[in-house]
């Protein structure tokens, strides 16, 4: 069907490897880690250890994590988004009756942002509505989306109205789906277990310089917690995936679940609300290394609670941003 809007809708996630290869993996992880909102340390100091240490050793190792969860038609993380993409211009068709473009992009890999614009292009958008798919704002992330299409603009000789948007870490929309999600998952297990809300850490520094993305991620867990009425000794907030020596967001993940069982917290669902579609770090980091964790020192049962993916409710979700953001573009029939 033909675009019968002049507006179209940019999904950004953050990237991932075209093959489970060490390659591959080397090729993403150069781009990923030499990216300033990713590690802000001197180009002089980290390109050397990033180049001759952690692009040589890390490699084959998450290579191999890959291999454990990739997907028959590819990543996790790009075959989940693209689902996702494709059944929101499905709703916003039903919806709307209006053909409304969405491509996905990734800062990081491919899709490069460049291709997706290059669609959008061709389908004649002139107002793109950029959703990068974060719940919580962070530099390093949201942020970084932003970089990357700004990079991509520089030889565009004529740019298309952006809208950016911000996150969703209080929609309540977004608390509703992770409740239904949790809710589904006690009914699944036949029970109620203490629930351990886990996103992905950053330097302690970055929030102490100024990234709102901890309190963003406490107000996730507030609302979660409330709409559920779990009392504060119900659940835990920590944070998951630190990497190298430098002090990161507390409480760590792997600490307190390996603590939680000598506390009589010995049944646990764990869900990482920072994470819109699965990936590495909930297939293979929550699910494995953190369970194994949580039972190695005395845990009876865990069970992971997926991410959001293109569960309805996601969609609901990703629709109700996508109307609420566009209204200036919309055509009149839709205002």
């Amino acid at each position: 069907m033909k675009n019968t809007s002049d507006y179209g809708v940019l999904m950004m996630n953050l990237g991932t490897p075209d093959a489970p290869q060490t390659a591959e993996v080397r090729r993403y992880l150069r781009e990923f880690l030499s990216d300033s909102r990713v590690v802000d340390l001197n180009p002089l100091l980290w390109q050397p250890i990033l180049n001759l240490i952690v692009l040589t050793f890390r490699p084959p190792k998450v290579a191999k994590v890959y291999q454990q969860v990739w997907m028959d038609e590819g990543s996790p993380l790009l075959v989940l988004s693209q689902r996702l993409k494709e059944n929101v211009k499905k709703a916003l068709l039903e919806k709307t009756g209006h053909s409304i473009p969405v491509e996905l992009a990734m800062t990081y890999g491919n899709p490069s942002v460049e291709s997706a614009a290059n669609k959008l292009r061709e389908q004649g958008v002139k107002n793109i509505l950029v959703m990068p798919m974060y719940p919580q704002f962070s530099a390093t992330t949201t942020a970084a989306a932003y970089d990357r299409l700004m990079k991509s603009l520089k030889r565009c000789p004529h740019w298309p109205s952006l809208q950016l948007l911000h996150d969703y870490a209080d929609h309540p929309l977004y608390i509703k789906a992770l409740c239904n999600s949790i809710r589904a998952q006690w009914d699944k297990q036949g029970e109620r277990r203490h629930l351990v809300f886990s996103y992905h850490g950053i330097p302690k520094r970055y929030v102490t310089n100024g990234d709102p993305y901890s309190r963003r991620c406490e107000t996730t867990s507030r609302l979660v917690a409330e709409e559920l009425e779990l009392g504060d000794h119900e659940w835990t907030h920590v944070y998951q995936s630190r990497f190298g020596r430098e002090e990161w967001l507390k409480p760590y993940a792997d600490v307190t679940l390996k603590a939680l069982p000598s506390m009589g917290i010995k049944k646990i669902n764990v869900i990482s609300p920072a994470f819109s579609i699965d990936c590495i770090e909930t297939l293979e980091e929550v699910t494995l290394e953190l369970g194994d964790e949580f039972k190695h020192n005395g845990g009876l049962a865990f069970d992971y609670i997926p991410a959001l993916n293109d569960s309805p409710d996601q969609v609901d979700l990703y629709v109700s941003l996508i109307e609420k953001n566009t209204k200036q573009w919309a055509p009149d029939d839709l205002k």
